[in-house]
Order: structure tokens, then C-alpha cells, then sequence
């Protein structure tokens, strides 16, 4: 019997379910952060983990969860901002002037239809000229209190963001390796533009204002207590409408701005991991993935931008109301008493426009700093993230390295409860070459990342030349370091920038003779720039073979004492294998060297074997004498020749 077709009625029900949530998102109260939590936490992409896209589980829920504080927000940005004091105190002169001027227009206006029109007095085009020179004077104090606030919100920026990028370079390892990059860069872009943006307008248009709001209510009540109580009726239906509107637009800009963040985090990825997208025929899926988190985006920046659009439209309909009923009664007041003349009317009328464009200004510069305030939040959180462990304070350069090194017992975990090494002991002589050997997940990369400090050990203690290198600051330690690992990095560049990039004093001459002994020198030479040729980020245009060519002759320069090689010679043919064989004998001669390998024939002449099992040492000796032990090493050593064979 044939099965009920129902995939019709789901996707009815997904359309209307779509459609209740797009209608729904502005009025949802009981769980306002819950996207913005999946977001974070990586549930939202949870979907495309067993794609290895978007699966960087993003800040840790925890974090996602913290609560938002707006006016500790504003704190810190001012912290910011009050390093150019005197330039703000130069601009709220500005602006106390410019609605000074702002007021005394309209009043002159009015002054002048009453007493030099409607009177006929003489001294008619002198009023005229001294109300226009009113008008430009408050142009020219527009003018320059813009010049001088976005020559303050630029440097501010300017310190915002090199502190940002100095934080970047101060966080752990671990910090990099839960996060998505696309996301961190759009802290360090988007976020931050959208605080720029702010401070450029929303600083003086508040204080400008708040002022203005302030002398139109002195004037007005001078005036026509009356008129100014009319005026004020439409107040508490502004201040009804901001507070509705403001309630929601808040969050949604909150999650439009965390959305982005995970938006560019995907296509960062994706674009990265082109090849395995293709390979395995998933661009529907990772497609499917971009539009979800693009119609976040879209739902949240469409309600966001639409719901504080009836800001102007609010204000201009209350305006109309004020201005209708000021004429009228004020009319009616002319004709009746003579306590309102046809000048006042014009001035209150003129005012009453004015009374409620400081309050719209007011609310659509709100909306701008809370959109500010969001990016904001995000960048303080970076800022905020606890900082790779500080040096000891005793702690001094490293001078010199002779190689000998020893691992005490050390034990190591990320979380408690869950240990990564366990009880590793083990030395290696000056020069000597040790290679580690396990299954994925054993803790040989983790063992490395110990030795040059990236984590610290939880129990235990690393010694180099019989000291503990926690006795030494990071810095001098990891000089005396060379990584050449599996997929070597390179800067977008020129080839002598890259290999230089090992020892930046260095000289051509060094550069030319460290490719060399890499074995390099020979493909530069053929490219059609030589040394100048220009890479693309990643070293893009050139092969994985000469990739690990550049980046050992970048190693070789830095003449390091203990060298680290990660599996330097895999996804690599046999002819290029040889060459880079060949090079890595020179880079290793007379150094510590440490080698992690999982083909077996690369480490055949290394001095000691560390065989890992689950964190922990189960095997130590040489090839020969691991080759005829019981054990992994043994079985290992089989099931290659089975292989290869």
C-alpha cells in the first residue's frame, strides 16, 4: 500500500509557520534573546556540523546568555571618548550656541511681523539683515560642531579598534578555536563602523536637542502659558509611542547585529572550504544554510528598520495635531483677548514645529544608539575576554638554548573532569629528534602546544636546559621555537616577505640562502617575479609542496634551537616528498627537533619514539626497538607494510 504523499501538507505547515514567526518576532517577550543564544551557543548550525560548515560552536552559551546593560555600555564608550574632552566641551559650546541662534530665529521672525510690519516702525531691513546674519552665524556653528565631533568619534574609533586587534593578539589559543573568524571580523568592522556612525551624529543631535527642547519650553511659557499647555498635550502620547516602539526595536537591532556576525562567519567558511563543498556535492546544502541565517537578518532588519520608521511618521502626526490646535486657539485668542497677537502666533506656531523635531530627532538618534550600543556590547565582550596567562612576574627572557628538554609528570586538561595527558614523563637530549606517535586525539599536537606554552600544564613541570619554562616569559621562549606544520600558513605578500617573516632583520642574501638549503630557490627562480612574486592570502597560486618549501626555509632563517614539525610531509608526491626530506635533514641537524607523524617511514631515524594511547605514554624507545616489542608502535609498523604491500 502506498504511503500518504505529505509533503505538501508539511511544507504548508512550515510556510504558515514561517509566516506566524514573521508577524510574531516584534511582539515576543518571554524568550527576546533565544535566537541570539542559538546564534551563539552554535545551536543554529548545529545542521551542517557533519559538513564541517558553520559547526565553530561560537561563544560558549554562557556567555550568550549574559544580560545586556545599556548605561555600562555608554560607560565605557564614554571612557573612550573622554580623552578628547577638551574637543567635546569645544563642540557642546557649539551647540549651546547653535540652538541659541535655533531659538532666537523664529522670535525674531515674530518680533518683526508684530512691531516692523503689522506697526509699520522703521528699522525694517536692519531686522531683516541681523535675522539672517542669526540664521548663518547658526550654520557656521553646525558646521564646525560637525568638523570637530568627527575628528573625536574618528580617533575614538581609531583607539576602539586598535585596542580590539591588540586584544586579538592577548587572547589563548582556545579562545580562537571556538569561534568563528567571520564573526570576529565583523566585530572589528561592521561593529564598529556602526559605532562611528553613531558618535558622528547621535552626540551632538542629543545634546542639540535636549537644549533646544529645553529653550523652546522657557520661550514658550514667557509667551502663552495657554498655547505652551496645548503644546504640551501631545507629549505623553509621544512619549507612550517612543516607549512601545524603543521596547522593540532594541532587541531586534541586537539580533540583527549578532546575526551578521554569524552570517559572515559562514561565508567565511564556506568560502575557505570550496574544495570539500564541491567534493562532496553539498552546495544546496550550504546554500540552504546561507538562507537561513540571511533571512534572520532580513526578518530581524526589516521589523527593526520598520518598526522605528513610525518614529517620523508618529511625530509628524502629533506635530500636525499641535500645529492645528495652536493656530486655532491661538486664533481664537487673538480675535477675543488681546493677550495673543498675530506675532506669537507665528513664533508659537514656528515653536510648536520645532517642539516635537527634537523630540523625533531624539527618537530616531535613541534607535541609532541603541543599534551603536549593540556593536558596542559585542566588541566589549571581546575586550572583556580573559587574557592568555600572564607571564610570571619574575619571569625573564630567555637568552639562550642549549635543547635538552623534560617533561615531569605533567598532566593537562581543557575542562575538569576530562584530562588530555596524563602522567607524561620523558627527556630529550640536546640535538636529538623525538617523533610522536598515536591514534587522533592521543595528545601529541596537545604535548606540543605545551612545550611552547599555548596552555599550561595543570600538574607537572617542562624544563629546558633544567629549568622550568614557566620561569621564562612566552615571548623569549617561542623565539627560540620554528613551526613548520601540515598546512603552512602564508601572508599575503611577497615569497622573500614570507621567509623573512622568520627573522624580519635578516638580510636578502639570508633569504636567498635559507630557500636553498629549503630547496626552494629553484621553483622561486622559475616564477615569473623571483623572490618578488606576490601571494595571495594563504599562498594561494602556488602547490601545497611549495607551500611547506617557503615555509621551511621561513624556519631555517629563524635558526631556531627546538624545531616542531606537524606532519611536514603529508598530501605530498614523491618527487617533492624527497626535496623536502632533504631540507628538513639540514633544518633538524644539531637541533632539538620534535615531529609528529602518523607515516611511519619519516621517523624511522629518530632518536626516540613517544608512543601515545589516550593521553598517555605508552611506549618510548627507537624504531627497532618498538618494531620488535609487543604493542600500537608494532601493530602501526604491520599495518603500513600490509599497505603498502
Amino acid at each position: 500500500m502506498d504511503q500518504p504523499d505529505n509533503t505538501r501538507a508539511d511544507r504548508t505547515l512550515t510556510g504558515f509557520s514561517r509566516i506566524k514567526h514573521f508577524f510574531m518576532l516584534p511582539f515576543r517577550y518571554e524568550k527576546p534573546n533565544s535566537l541570539l543564544a542559538e546564534e551563539e551557543s552554535g545551536a543554529a548550525q548545529s545542521k551542517y556540523k557533519g559538513l564541517g560548515l558553520g559547526g565553530a560552536p561560537g561563544r560558549a552559551p554562557e556567555q550568550a546568555k549574559r544580560s545586556q546593560n545599556m548605561w555600562g555600555t555608554l560607560k565605557r564608550i564614554w571612557s573612550y571618548l573622554a580623552a578628547y574632552r577638551m574637543r567635546l566641551i569645544a563642540v557642546l559650546l557649539m551647540v549651546v550656541l547653535g540652538t541659541a541662534l535655533t531659538l532666537l530665529g523664529p522670535y525674531m521672525v515674530g518680533h518683526i511681523v508684530d512691531h516692523y510690519i503689522i506697526e509699520a516702525k522703521e528699522g525694517l531691513l536692519l531686522m531683516l539683515v541681523v535675522t539672517a546674519a542669526i540664521y548663518l552665524l547658526q550654520a557656521l556653528s553646525a558646521w564646525l560642531q560637525n568638523i570637530w565631533m568627527i575628528q573625536v568619534s574618528q580617533q575614538t574609533v581609531y583607539k576602539l579598534r586598535t585596542d580590539l586587534f591588540a586584544q586579538f593578539h592577548r587572547l589563548p589559543i582556545s579562545f580562537f578555536t571556538k569561534r568563528q573568524q567571520g564573526d570576529l571580523m565583523s566585530r572589528a568592522s561592521n561593529d564598529i563602523e556602526n559605532i562611528s556612525s553613531s558618535m558622528n551624529s547621535s552626540f551632538i543631535q542629543i545634546c542639540s536637542s535636549t537644549l533646544t527642547l529645553i529653550g523652546i519650553v522657557f520661550v514658550m511659557l514667557s509667551l502663552s502659558p495657554i498655547l505652551t499647555l496645548l503644546t504640551f498635550i501631545v507629549i505623553p502620547l509621544m512619549f507612550l509611542g517612543m516607549k512601545w516602539i524603543s521596547s522593540r526595536t532594541s532587541r531586534l537591532f541586537r539580533m540583527q547585529q549578532k546575526s551578521l556576525g554569524s552570517l559572515n562567519g559562514f561565508v567565511e567558511e564556506t568560502l575557505s572550504g570550496q574544495k570539500i563543498i564541491k567534493a562532496f556535492a553539498q552546495e544546496n546544502e550550504v546554500i540552504e544554510g546561507f538562507k537561513d541565517r540571511n533571512e534572520k537578518i532580513m526578518l530581524s532588519g526589516f521589523w527593526a528598520q520598520t518598526i522605528s520608521g513610525f518614529i517620523p511618521k508618529l511625530m509628524n502626526g502629533l506635530n500636525s495635531l499641535s500645529f492645528a490646535l495652536i493656530v486655532g486657539v491661538g486664533a481664537l485668542l487673538s480675535i477675543w483677548t488681546d493677550s495673543v497677537t498675530v506675532g506669537t502666533i507665528i513664533i508659537f506656531a514656528e515653536y510648536s514645529r520645532q517642539f516635537t523635531r527634537p523630540l523625533n530627532d531624539l527618537a530616531n538618534q535613541w534607535n541609532t544608539l541603541l543599534s551603536a550600543i549593540a556593536g558596542a556590547e559585542r566588541v566589549f565582550h571581546i575586550l572583556d575576554e580573559p587574557l592568555e596567562v600572564q607571564d610570571e612576574r619574575e619571569a625573564k627572557p630567555l637568552a639562550k638554548v642549549v635543547g635538552n628538554v623534560s617533561f615531569q609528570q605533567v598532566d593537562f586538561q581543557y575542562d575538569e573532569g576530562q584530562p588530555i595527558i596524563q602522567q607524561a614523563s620523558f627527556d630529550v637530549n640536546a640535538g636529538e629528534m623525538v617523533a610522536f606517535v598515536g591514534p587522533t586525539g592521543a595528545g601529541k599536537t596537545t604535548l606540543i602546544s605545551l612545550l611552547s606554552r599555548f596552555y599550561e600544564p595543570t600538574n607537572g613541570a617542562i624544563l629546558i636546559d633544567g629549568k622550568n619554562i614557566a620561569q621564562y616569559t612566552r615571548e623569549s621562549l617561542r623565539s627560540h621555537m620554528a613551526f613548520v606544520l601540515q598546512d603552512p600558513y602564508l601572508f599575503e605578500g611577497t615569497i622573500l616577505e614570507n621567509i623573512r617573516y622568520g627573522r624580519l632583520d635578516a638580510s636578502d642574501e639570508e633569504v636567498y640562502e635559507a630557500a636553498r638549503m629549503a630547496n626552494a630557490h629553484s621553483f622561486i627562480m622559475r616564477l615569473k617575479d623571483g623572490y618578488n612574486t606576490e601571494l595571495k592570502l594563504g599562498g594561494a597560486g602556488i602547490s601545497q609542496g611549495q607551500k611547506q618549501l617557503i615555509a621551511i626555509a621561513r624556519a631555517l632563517i629563524a635558526d631556531p634551537a627546538i624545531l616542531i614539525l606537524d606532519e611536514a610531509t603529508s598530501s605530498i608526491d614523491t618527487v617533492t616528498e624527497i626535496k623536502i626530506q632533504e631540507a628538513l635533514q639540514r633544518l633538524m641537524a644539531g637541533r632539538t627537533s620534535f615531529v609528529i607523524a602518523h607515516r611511519l617511514n619519516t621517523i624511522t631515524q629518530a632518536n626516540k619514539i613517544i608512543v601515545l594511547e589516550k593521553g598517555k605514554i605508552s611506549q618510548i624507545g627507537s624504531h627497532e626497538q618498538l618494531s620488535r616489542q609487543e604493542g600500537l608502535y608494532r601493530k602501526l609498523v604491520l599495518g603500513q607494510q600490509m599497505l603498502e604491500a
